[in-house]
Formats: structure tokens, C-alpha cells, sequence
């Protein structure tokens, strides 16, 4: 299969020789070579004002090599130029470890963490609490104004329980994504950042995978680029090379023939539910790399991006 990105290919080999440079390397630069980055960048700047861009900021991307206050930069860099971002976040090694320092055991289910009612309040604790907030300050420490929510927050996420092989406890998946608490936000300076946490209808708490919360939210909004931030740098092809961009049809077909396997095929999956949810197209993005957003949104890209077809 012939993969015909040449420039979101290019760009990211250009992504990787940068993300090496020193923080200040741009400080001393030749004032036209940066009037010709922001020059080049107007066309992408066109394209996404005024929409939604989804960001999910993964637990991983956040603690092993990620640049908290580059991402905050980026998140209110978006806002500032008429973009409307809207972060959903997860903490899976966070919540292990505040499990761990507490004594508490994690038990797995494919993947899933089970949680009873004791994990239930350290998950909320950490996931709403203690990572919302660090992300909500960095944020606005940058210059923006976000403000931190879970999906019990004005019964955005409505959720139902999750059933797989066995008694996950309190995990959940989301039913119903009610946006009219987002849309008030849309219409303000205000960026929201959500812990992905719901309420079940008969009022119990439920822990939601981060990657599904976001491509729920993603579709809901009518996000024009749904952003999977994590800790790899996209989907690889059966030689491992970063693939640029894949239609909807291909990653589903390179699931069926093993070529996206193990963690890689729910990411994926998240992806094709959110484009068929009406998302514009989604992005499985390295993290780890400074600046990750920007060079996704307005260069050629970065990541592996998934468009619908």
C-alpha cells in the first residue's frame, strides 16, 4: 500500500530533527525565518477559526518526558487565535500510584482497571482532583482561563456501566454527552478541561477510559480535529514507519490484517468512532514532543491523522 502524505511525511522528520533543540534555540533566530513560519502558518490558521479542537492529554504523555507548560502554551496559544480547545485528560499512572501509596491493589480486565468502591473514590480524588487542577493551573499560568470539570459536572457525561468479561465494579462508558455546558464555554474566554468521570442514572459515579470520553465529547462537539495525545508517535506500518494519514477503510483493514495490534488498535478505534460521530478527522499524536499540537494543527502534521472513507 502506498502511502500518499508526502508532506505530513516530510514535516514530521523536520518535527523530530526540532524536538531536539534547546528550549531558547528560537530566541537567537533570524527574525524572517520566523516571519515565514507565521506566514506559512495562515492557511491552517484560516481553517480551524473559529471551530472546536478536541485534545486529549494522556496520563503517559503527561508523565514520562511531557512538557506541561509547553502544552499549556499551545492549549492558549489556540484559544487566542479564535480556536476553541476543549482538553479531556486521563491519569492512569497517577491514580496506580496514589493506589500504591495507599495500599490499595489494581486488579485488570482487558486493560481496564476494576474498580470497587474504594478505588472509585481515589480514581475521582486523583482524576477531578488533584490532576484537573494541575493542568487547569498550568493553563492559566500561561495566560489562559480554563476552568476544571468532570463529566458530573452539569450532567455532561451521562454514563452507563461498562460490561466485559467480568465485574469491572464502577467503570463505565459514556451514554450521552450533554454539550450545553460546553457551548456556554464556546461562547467565553473560558477553556474547559475534563476529567473523564461520569454519573450513571441512578447517580453512581463511574470511571471512564480518558481515550473514549474524548472521542465521545469529540463527536458531540462536532470537533474539526479530534487530538490523541500520548506517549508513541502514531500508528506504524508492518515495517514500523510512521504512517502519515489513513482513510477510515485502511485502518480498519490494517486491524483486520494485524498490522495495528495490542494498545494501539482501541486508540485507533476511538479515532474511527469519533470520525463516524462527525469529527472531521482525528490525530493519534506523540506527546512527548514539544509543540506537538501546533505542528499538527498548523504545519503539514505530525501524528498518524484519520479521515473518514
Amino acid at each position: 500500500m502506498q502511502w500518499n502524505c508526502r508532506g505530513r511525511r516530510d514535516r514530521l522528520v523536520a518535527m523530530n530533527d526540532m524536538s531536539s533543540l534547546p528550549r531558547d534555540a528560537w530566541s537567537g533566530a533570524d527574525p524572517a525565518l520566523k516571519a515565514a513560519v507565521l506566514a506559512e502558518s495562515l492557511p491552517y490558521l484560516r481553517r480551524h477559526a473559529g471551530r472546536t479542537i478536541l485534545v486529549k492529554y494522556g496520563g503517559h504523555a503527561m508523565a514520562d518526558g511531557g512538557d506541561g507548560d509547553t502544552f499549556a502554551h499551545d492549549i492558549v496559544l489556540l484559544k487566542q487565535v479564535g480556536i476553541n480547545p476543549i482538553v479531556v485528560h486521563g491519569g492512569g499512572p497517577q491514580i496506580g500510584q496514589m493506589l500504591q501509596r495507599l495500599g490499595i491493589k489494581s486488579n485488570f480486565i482487558d486493560g481496564l482497571r476494576v474498580t470497587d468502591a474504594a478505588t472509585m473514590e481515589v480514581v475521582e480524588m486523583v482524576l477531578s482532583g488533584t490532576v484537573n487542577k494541575q493542568i487547569v493551573a498550568a493553563i492559566n499560568a500561561a495566560g489562559g482561563c480554563a476552568v476544571g470539570i468532570s463529566g458530573k459536572d452539569g450532567g455532561l457525561i451521562r454514563a452507563r456501566k461498562l460490561a466485559r468479561n467480568g465485574d469491572l465494579g464502577f467503570v463505565g462508558e459514556p451514554e450521552r454527552i450533554d454539550d450545553r455546558v460546553l457551548a456556554s464555554f464556546r461562547q467565553s474566554d473560558i477553556i474547559p478541561v475534563i476529567a473523564p468521570i461520569g454519573v450513571g442514572a441512578d447517580g453512581a459515579t463511574y470511571n471512564i477510559n480518558a481515550d473514549t470520553v474524548a472521542g465521545a465529547v469529540a463527536a458531540a462537539v462536532a470537533a474539526s480535529r479530534f487530538l490523541l495525545l500520548t506517549d508513541v508517535p502514531g500508528v506504524l506500518d508492518a515495517k514500523k514507519v510512521l504512517i502519515p494519514e489513513l482513510s477510515a477503510a485502511e485502518a480498519r483493514r490494517l486491524i483486520a490484517d494485524g498490522t495495528i495490534s495490542g494498545g494501539m488498535i482501541p486508540k485507533v478505534e476511538t479515532c474511527l468512532d469519533a470520525v463516524d460521530g462527525g469529527v472531521e478527522a482525528a490525530v493519534i499524536v506523540d506527546g512527548r514532543v514539544r509543540h506537538a499540537i501546533l505542528l499538527e494543527l498548523f504545519t503539514t502534521g505530525a501524528g498518524t491523522l484519520i479521515r473518514g472513507g
